[in-house]
């Protein structure tokens, strides 16, 4: 019988899915290194979201009896992925699961910073009653430019559609015209989707290339009305550069679900009114949850050659 490890805590129906098709299930959600590098060998599968660390020690310590690693999520940054290939050792995620979750998220930032409710709720709460201060912007009939047009960039346009804005898309691949017309977008430049844009979202993964993507330069290119999402990486963005262009009123906000150190204390970037922020929770939605351990038993016992 196959042995499955889960290490840190995960919804129950995928730990049926994979009990129902015979697979042997230890839960250990609060499993330690140590301990792990110490029973790993006796397991087949590893099953864990963005808490344990499967480093090269793991998973030389798991062969030649460890042959998956499973990661409910979309990042692999807590995965050795060299010493898993070396190793034969098959690893598998769950980009797709988050990707309503965190484009309802980008539009709720979007709202947010463009109607002042952070703001808003923090001056009530003092005993304030800022209803003229408090003045904002619609989204209908506003241009939002999407950097990077993959699942979660497709899934925000196709909202902002609705809600009545024009899209503009930006990625280095190119995107069949079938999917750009279910939101009605343009593909164009990045040059024009930032100098155009009144909202820009950010949807690139972090790479050597798109570290500070956005930087002066491309901060410079906006609109001074314009807003910024970031729910991609953080050290996409030039934390130093955007938020000077923040306080000095060359940009007109930003919501930003992702940082470059977290959580970002002593961020100069927190003491902005007109930002809007929230502690990297784009997945943190039950829908999310549980369609990535849904979805990741049904990987698993598909690269087994069972069924649920």
């Amino acid at each position: 019988m196959l042995r499955v490890l889960v290490c840190d805590p995960i919804e129950y129906s995928a730990v049926r899915m994979l009990s129902s098709a015979g697979l042997q299930v230890d839960s250990r959600p609060d499993i330690s290194g140590e301990e792990l590098e110490r029973v790993v060998a006796s397991y087949n599968i590893l099953v864990v979201r963005g808490r344990t660390k499967v480093t090269a020690r793991v998973i030389e310590h798991g062969v030649p009896a460890l042959k998956i690693v499973g990661r409910a999520g979309v990042g692999l940054d807590n995965v050795d992925l060299e010493a898993a290939a070396k190793h034969g050792v098959k690893v598998l995620n769950t980009p797709e699961a988050p990707t309503n979750s965190v484009a309802e998220l980008v539009i709720g930032l979007m709202i947010a910073v463009a109607r002042k409710i952070a703001w808003s709720d923090r001056v009530m709460r003092m005993g304030g009653w800022p209803k003229h201060e408090a003045m904002g912007v619609e989204l209908h009939g506003k241009t939002l430019g999407v950097v990077g047009y993959g699942r979660i960039g497709r899934r925000v346009a196709e909202i902002a559609y609705a809600i009545g804005m024009r899209i503009l898309a930006y990625d280095i691949i190119s995107i069949p015209q079938e999917v750009l017309a279910r939101a009605g977008a343009k593909l164009t430049t990045l040059e024009e989707v930032l100098t155009s844009s009144d909202f820009i979202t950010l949807h690139v993964p972090l790479t050597a290339e798109t570290r500070h993507f956005i930087d002066r330069e491309r901060l410079a290119l906006m609109k001074k009305t314009a807003i910024l999402v970031n729910a991609s990486r953080g050290e996409v963005v030039d934390e130093e550069a955007l938020y000077e262009a923040l306080a000095e009123g060359r940009l007109a906000g930003a919501g930003l679900d992702v940082f470059q150190r977290e959580p970002p204390t002593g961020s100069k970037l927190l003491s902005l009114d007109n930002v809007v922020v929230t502690p990297h929770i784009g997945a943190q939605t039950l829908e999310a949850q549980e369609l990535a351990a849904t979805m990741l038993a049904e990987k698993i016992l598909a690269e087994l050659g069972l069924r649920a």
